[in-house]
């Protein structure tokens, strides 16, 4: 029982507690608490947290003046208190009153706690919920980078070899280049060479002025040296053409090696972060950008694709080089072979002048030798013809002296006989002199023209020989060997 003007006792007024029932379990709990905020009732505006709710709990309501208690009325308006007991001691409630408050607060209390102690083991489940799902997310997040990065090593391991490899097989077919590009400036000695020999050639005299053999074979070999550049021609053309398809295939490795390299990086930081790890932040928003271009197949075969481009490069390469290989043994082996062909052309060529020359030394030797002694048998016989012509004078002269004989002594004796037929005989061994005489003149001009003739024959043989082996052969002397021809050196 109240009594009207007596101080009003202060009264504190707490959320009831929530009927008692039976608590979920404790995923579905976790589950329930993710997106969810405590539950504030609207008549307290409590913070949620325990040292909150405990402190405003444990407040002990005291006696505050009127004016205080009704903030509301003016003092004017308060009510004075009026004692109608005479020793002055005010009640409001009763013994029994003031136990079952006591029992009350002890039930509520013990409600209260009981359910907060269900709370905090079903928020300790929760949070330790929480903790093996983010503990269990984050190790599989760290697990995929893992692979991730062990994957993008594996490539980036079969991206290094290949390029390895293609940066060898491209530094060897370069090699073939260069040793293609000296073969073929070596052809072009061997080409003057023999356009030289023909042309200095074309400098011999006479009936030495010939298509022999040795010309035929030049011409030959011209023709086999202007095949062997055109082939080497088409086989650079083709070795610089492969180059550049390697360069192509090796600047896309390289290109997917850096971007590996790039992308290991960025997924190793990543693999390495942790919690307490520096440099993290928040990006709000970041999981809903989707700036991903391929999946985990795409991306594996683009890698894939370009080591198979790169491997088929190199094999064609490979096959390219065994053949530009092949192509440079033919090439100088048939070069070297007709340039002996032509050296034993030469030979022989330069051996059958050198005996015709010697045959016609000799022969002009003898020649010589035959004009001397027909010389001398033209002296002898105009000697012998001036010893007859004397011999006849004196014949005659004594048939014209005996012709003045007087008379009778003219007589046809034998004096006369013999005298007469030695003038006979005198002028019958004139003419055979005189013939003889002719003849040897004769037999003299034909050895002289025969002897002009083998000198000049002896010139042409001479001036074929210093063709053929001085010039030709001296040439021909510095003419590659097959190492250079090769193009090793």
């Amino acid at each position: 029982m109240e009594l009207y003007g007596y101080p009003l006792k202060a009264k504190l007024t707490y959320p009831k507690p929530p009927p008692t029932k039976i608590l979920p379990a404790t995923s579905t709990v976790a589950a329930s608490y993710k997106n969810r905020i405590p539950y504030q009732p609207e008549s307290i505006s409590l913070p949620w947290t325990p040292n909150a709710y405990y402190k405003a709990a444990a407040l002990n309501p005291t006696l505050a003046p009127l004016s205080e208690s009704f903030p509301g009325l003016p003092p004017t308006k308060i009510i004075p208190f009026i004692s109608e007991r005479p020793d002055g001691v005010f009640t409001r409630h009763s013994l029994d009153d003031w136990h079952r408050s006591n029992m009350t607060n002890y039930k509520e209390s013990e409600t209260t706690r009981h359910n907060a102690e269900r709370l905090r083991a079903d928020l300790n489940r929760a949070i330790k919920d929480v903790y093996q799902q983010a503990k269990r997310t984050q190790g599989e997040s760290t697990k995929n980078l893992g692979e991730r990065v062990n994957d993008i090593e594996y490539w980036k391991s079969e991206l290094c070899l290949e390029l390895d490899a293609m940066i060898r097989e491209t530094n060897s077919l370069a090699d073939m280049q260069k040793r293609l590009e000296r073969a073929l400036a070596d052809t072009e000695g061997p080409f003057q060479v023999a356009h030289k020999c023909l042309l200095n050639r074309e400098k011999r005299m006479g009936i030495d002025l010939v298509h022999d053999d040795v010309e035929k074979q030049l011409i030959t070999e011209i023709k086999i040296i202007r095949s062997v550049r055109e082939r080497l021609q088409q086989c650079l053309n083709t070795v610089n053409a492969q180059l550049m398809c390697n360069k192509e295939a090796r600047q896309e490795l390289e290109k997917d090696l850096a971007d590996k390299q790039m992308g290991h990086h960025i997924d190793n930081k990543c693999y390495q972060l942790k919690n307490t790890s520096r440099g993290i932040h928040y990006y709000k928003g970041v999981e809903r950008i989707d700036a991903t271009i391929s999946v985990p197949e795409t991306w594996a075969r683009f890698t894939d694709n370009n080591i198979f481009r790169s491997q088929s490069q190199r094999a064609t390469s490979a096959k390219l080089r065994a053949s530009t290989e092949s192509i440079l043994m033919g090439t100088a082996d048939e070069m070297w072979r007709q340039f002996s062909k032509v050296n034993d052309a030469f030979t022989g060529r330069i051996t059958e002048t050198a005996n015709a020359k010697s045959k016609i030394q000799t022969h002009l030797a003898k020649t010589r030798q035959e004009i001397f002694q027909i010389e001398t048998k033209i002296q002898v016989i105009q000697k012998t013809i001036k010893d007859k012509e004397v011999q006849l004078k004196v014949a005659q002269t004594r048939l014209d002296e005996r012709t003045r004989r007087p008379n009778v002594e003219l007589c046809r004796d034998a004096a006369q006989i013999r005298l007469v037929q030695e003038v006979n005989e005198i002028n019958e061994t004139l003419r055979n002199l005189h013939q003889c005489l002719r003849a040897s003149e004769d037999m003299l001009q034909m050895l002289v023209r025969s002897k002009a003739v083998l000198e000049h024959d002896l010139v042409i043989k001479n001036n074929s020989l210093f063709i053929d082996q001085e010039r030709c052969m001296g040439m021909r002397k510095t003419y590659p060997s097959t190492v250079q021809i090769l193009g090793y050196v």
